[in-house]
């Protein structure tokens, strides 16, 4: 991809792949409407050139009391690399007046992916046609090694047990969770996610060739007889 250019108006510009749906990374941080500008020239500062083949906008917004925070991920995937984009908001003083934006960036090689996972919630599963649509989708990538342990209290089939039985748990290998809902954030980012996760998968499977098959033992001391069962003669 060549580095993103700025027209007339200040939007970015060049060659870019589209998402699932067609949209460019561009179009895409535009529509998020968080620092546009500044989020495209860092993803295209850590594509350092590349071409991207597919890209995954996330914008999230939590309500902290009286504060309005949100943060944006990007996933820009190429040939051989992965580039998270991470960009939060922050205020500089007490009333908000003034903002700064925190940007961290990981370029993450793709054959170091581990797992790709995708998780899909249907409603109505009773009523499930073919082409229905996805509720909401959870993506889940782990390149690192990184765990997360989900711990609870362990119970038994006895209502009336008060032993205690100590806790019980999983453990999830990830290091990056995006969870992305068609009523909140669309339809259109759903596929996205879809899109991307079934391309990532297919560049990493790729980027994983399966190791050369072991050569057959030979079995030592055998003569050109056939060998018969026991009892033959």
């Amino acid at each position: 991809m060549a580095p993103m250019s700025h027209n007339a108006s200040g939007a970015s510009t060049g060659q870019q792949r589209s998402s699932g749906t067609g949209e460019t990374l561009t179009a895409a941080l535009e529509r998020t409407g968080f620092y546009p500008l500044l989020v495209g020239d860092v993803v295209a500062d850590a594509l350092d050139g590349d071409a991207p083949l597919a890209h995954l906008t996330h914008l999230e917004t939590h309500f902290e009391r009286s504060e309005v925070r949100r943060h944006v991920t990007v996933l820009a995937l190429t040939e051989d690399m992965l580039v998270v984009t991470h960009v939060d908001e922050a205020p500089l003083d007490e009333a908000g007046s003034s903002m700064a934006a925190q940007v961290s960036t990981e370029s993450v090689p793709v054959a170091q992916i581990a797992t790709v996972v995708l998780s899909y919630v249907y409603a109505q599963p009773a009523d499930y046609r073919p082409g229905d649509p996805v509720r909401e989708v959870t993506l889940a990538i782990a390149w690192s090694g990184g765990q997360r342990l989900d711990i609870l209290p362990a119970g038994c089939a006895d209502p009336h047990c008060e032993a205690d039985h100590g806790y019980t748990g999983t453990v999830a290998q990830e290091d990056l969770v995006l969870r992305i809902s068609a009523e909140a954030d669309g339809p259109r980012a759903v596929d996205d996610a879809k899109y991307f996760a079934r391309l990532l998968r297919s560049v990493s499977i790729r980027s994983h060739p399966l190791p050369p098959a072991a050569p057959r033992p030979r079995l030592g001391g055998l003569t050109s007889r056939t060998v018969r069962g026991h009892g033959g003669r």
